[in-house]
């Protein structure tokens, strides 16, 4: 059994390191990356059983990933290594606050060689959650895996979690990008953005009355609006309110909103109820936990090297208070 199975891309992002001995000139750390094995990552260290879905070269860097994954104690069995391209680029820029940008080397890349044959089913069959994103949906063969993936997880009756993690230079038409995305919250039973990303679907930065439409038009069981270090708004079909984020110094923002959605999940299957079922007080638990496994990951560099354990969590939580 698994408890959580994601599909998606899988990349090494290039994280900028200052150069003490050179002023002025930034060397790049490999790290691994990809939101969705960023969220298993996060799974897996709270020690949750996950498996990944996805694609990458048959190359040094795409046998660097996998060999993560297994040191990870993620499943590789729906891991496809293509020789059909190299495996996908990013390098990350951040500014002084630590917020990050991406320049992706993808013309293709490997993570959108998925073919609809290559998704692993029984994998999906045995998962209690699964999850996915966006960005193994602009272009194909990917888009069509990760819809029948999709269409799968739903007709077994699996709880579909979804962060569009809009990233605007890898879509050759922003329209486009928008109607999928709204197409993936349509599949969905909680979906989690940012406010940018909010505002960019629903077309308004107030996050009490774009949510609202969000449950209106869609039969979603909650949403959940990261705010950054103000914590996160969240809307279920019973409540709705904002609970406060951690005060840190923020390093590297890669990954914080991944750390965010695998500490909920993990919550999620701590909990073992549907989150319709979940009292007020113990959601805002969990979205306190979250924010404080997001807030703890900017303190650190890279993604997957920056999600932290259960117990360093619980520590932080401790320290704060």
């Amino acid at each position: 059994m698994v408890d959580v199975v994601a599909c998606g891309e899988l990349l090494i992002d290039f994280t900028p390191v200052q150069q003490k001995e050179k002023p002025g000139s930034i060397a790049f750390e490999q790290n691994p990356g990809g939101a969705p094995a960023n969220v298993l990552a996060a799974l897996s260290r709270f020690g949750k059983r996950t498996s990944f879905i996805g694609a990458v070269g048959n190359d040094v860097f795409g046998r660097f990933l996998q060999q993560t994954l297994i040191r990870l104690n993620i499943g590789t069995k729906g891991l496809v290594l293509t020789e059909e391209a190299h495996t996908t680029l990013a390098f990350v820029h951040l500014d002084e606050t630590g917020d990050r940008s991406f320049h992706f080397y993808r013309n293709p890349g490997a993570d959108i060689m998925l073919r609809e044959q290559d998704v692993n089913e029984a994998l999906i069959a045995q998962a209690a959650i699964f999850h996915f994103g966006t960005l193994s949906l602009t272009h194909e063969p990917a888009r069509s895996a990760t819809w029948r993936a999709v269409e799968y997880a739903k007709q077994h009756q699996r709880l579909l979690s979804f962060d569009p993690n809009i990233r605007a230079s890898l879509w050759e038409d922003l329209e486009e990008a928008k109607a999928l995305a709204l197409k993936g919250m349509a599949k969905a039973d909680i979906v989690k953005l940012s406010e940018e990303e909010l505002a960019f679907l629903v077309g308004s930065e107030d996050v009490v009355e774009a949510t609202a439409w969000m449950l209106g038009q869609y039969d979603l069981q909650a949403v959940f609006v990261t705010l950054g270090e103000k914590g996160c708004f969240y809307r279920t079909r019973n409540n709705f309110g904002t609970v406060g984020g951690f005060q840190v110094t923020a390093i590297d923002t890669t990954g914080a909103g991944d750390a965010f959605v695998g500490a909920l999940l993990y919550q999620l299957l701590e909990v073992g109820e549907s989150m319709l079922d979940i009292p007020q007080a113990t959601l805002e638990d969990m979205v306190r936990f979250a924010n404080a496994a997001g807030a703890l990951t900017t303190t650190r560099s890279g993604a997957i090297p920056a999600m932290p354990t259960l117990s360093e969590v619980k520590s932080f939580m401790e320290a704060a208070r």
